[in-house]
């Protein structure tokens, strides 16, 4: 893809100062571009960029003012004010005449076209139905002496405002950091589609998510990113609402710390987009993230009994200790009345469990295994435990180079998923091709499980006996029975 002409000249100073022609607001030029307005959508990746694009000289690229336009979105809406460089650039023209030119009567034109994102048929039938945080990512790799400058604690996770996550985007202009469509169970949901279509065993699964994201252009990019992941957003996105974003800073001990700007991400409702979505599925998945809402834990309380009805299956994830910590008592009883399968880590278990520091994450499974059918828990290098019907299995962790532990949790969960849905044989077979998939995703830079790493997991998982465990038959089957006898009465 090609890039415009000399982005040198146009420091995002200059791009902002202008209000594209068709945007809401009158009066004079702002600083703050309307962050709702709609773009067609290219899928680059970005990087925030101190120095000056130096391009060779060449003819100026046709539809090269778009991406320019599509920056100049993408940055006002998120507060930074570095230089963005798009990163898949060809030749350009030293001559920036022409695209500034023509930068204000196509932004109007990419305003009047739709989102961008590519159309798919949605399917009939969903394997999993996700109800989670949609937020876009924004991540790095950065050293102590950053984090230290900020007054960041490393390791933790923070929730900013929206001056807040400009000053930190601010600072990391000169650094490179990528762009994505993120949030902890869309990776849970891109890892299993990727490893459904992958398959060469008939067993790719439809996957979908329901959530909350703004009508700017970054819940454009979240749902054109997602869909081209093959997950279908589901939910149409909130006039006039910002989406969600979180930064993750990276540094080289793998260590990460995560700042985020809620928007939209919290705020979801339990409608008839959901309620249809969870109908025609064969698991739920609730994101943990969503319980800081009280209106929200209301939605996830009716998702999750709306499920249990229909005999889908219902899995939560714990994913944060603060998290469950604040919201213990209302995650407990979702848990306690909705839910088949829990995803959590070590420290999400004791917190859940409430038995204290000296619980071991074998005995915090063994304890919530007594509550809900399959309990996961994660111990980051140490392993992990399934506990299935009141009998713990000890995992051991796959061997990688740890690189970026940020989404190796929500891979785990991915393999998990796809274990079920395929109908693996046996609880220690699920479990170790969890436990590779999160060993990829560690061994990588960002969160997200890629296609190629995907093609060889599911290649290398061997063609299954009918002698399935009757633990796992069980927790399916008896789901599915009760879905079919719905849908005949129906």
């Amino acid at each position: 893809m090609a890039a415009v002409a000399n982005l040198s000249s146009f420091t995002l100073g200059s791009l902002l100062q202008q209000q594209p022609s068709g945007s809401s607001g009158g009066g004079k030029a702002s600083t703050q571009i309307n962050p709702s307005t709609q773009f067609p959508l290219l899928s680059p990746v970005f990087t925030c960029c101190r120095a000056s694009l130096n391009y060779r000289r060449n003819s100026f690229v046709q539809g090269g003012h778009k991406v320019l336009f599509m920056i100049q979105k993408l940055s006002s809406a998120c507060n930074c004010h570095g230089r963005l460089q798009h990163f898949v650039c060809n030749s350009v023209d030293e001559s920036s005449e022409s695209a500034a030119s023509q930068v204000n009567s196509d932004a109007q034109r990419a305003e009047e076209q739709p989102y961008g994102i590519p159309e798919k048929r949605v399917p009939e039938h969903w394997g999993v139905v996700g109800l989670g945080q949609a937020m876009v990512d924004f991540s790095g790799i950065i050293g102590d002496d950053f984090l230290k400058e900020l007054g960041l604690v490393k390791g933790t996770r923070k929730v900013v405002n929206h001056e807040e996550r400009g000053k930190v985007l601010r600072a990391l202009d000169g650094r490179n950091y990528k762009l994505s469509a993120g949030g902890s169970l869309s990776n849970t949901l891109v890892a299993l589609a990727r490893l459904g279509v992958a398959s060469s065993h008939n067993s790719a699964q439809n996957v979908a998510m329901t959530g909350s994201v703004g009508s700017d252009a970054l819940g454009d990019f979240y749902r054109t990113k997602l869909l081209r992941a093959n997950v279908h957003f589901l939910s149409q996105p909130v006039v006039g609402g910002t989406t969600g974003t979180v930064i993750v800073l990276t540094t080289p001990d793998a260590q990460r710390t995560m700042l985020s700007y809620q928007g939209m991400s919290s705020i979801v409702n339990f409608d008839s987009v959901l309620a249809d979505a969870i109908a025609k599925s064969r698991v739920l998945v609730v994101e943990g993230y969503l319980w800081e809402i009280n209106q929200t834990i209301e939605a996830i309380a009716q998702a999750c009994e709306t499920a249990r009805q229909q005999g889908v299956l219902v899995a939560l994830t714990a994913s944060d200790v603060s998290c469950v910590t604040r919201h213990r008592q209302q995650f407990w009883d979702v848990m306690c009345q909705s839910s088949d399968i829990l995803f959590a880590n070590a420290d999400e278990a004791r917190a859940l469990c409430a038995l204290g520091n000296d619980c071991t994450p074998e005995q915090a499974t063994k304890h919530l295994n007594q509550f809900c059918s399959l309990v996961s828990v994660t111990d980051g290098a140490r392993g992990s435990y399934i506990g299935l019907r009141g009998e713990v299995f000890f995992i051991p962790p796959a061997p990688c180079v740890p690189v970026d532990t940020c989404g190796a949790g929500d891979a785990y969960a991915a393999g998990i998923l796809y274990g079920l849905l395929r109908g693996m044989p046996d609880v220690r077979g699920m479990g170790d091709l969890a436990a590779r998939v999160a060993a990829v995703v560690v061994g990588q830079q960002g969160a997200r499980l890629k296609e190629e790493a995907a093609l060889e997991l599911a290649e290398s998982v061997n063609s299954f006996s009918d002698a399935l465990d009757n633990r796992i038959t069980v927790l399916m089957g008896m789901k599915d029975e009760v879905k079919s006898q719905k849908t005949s009465n129906v």
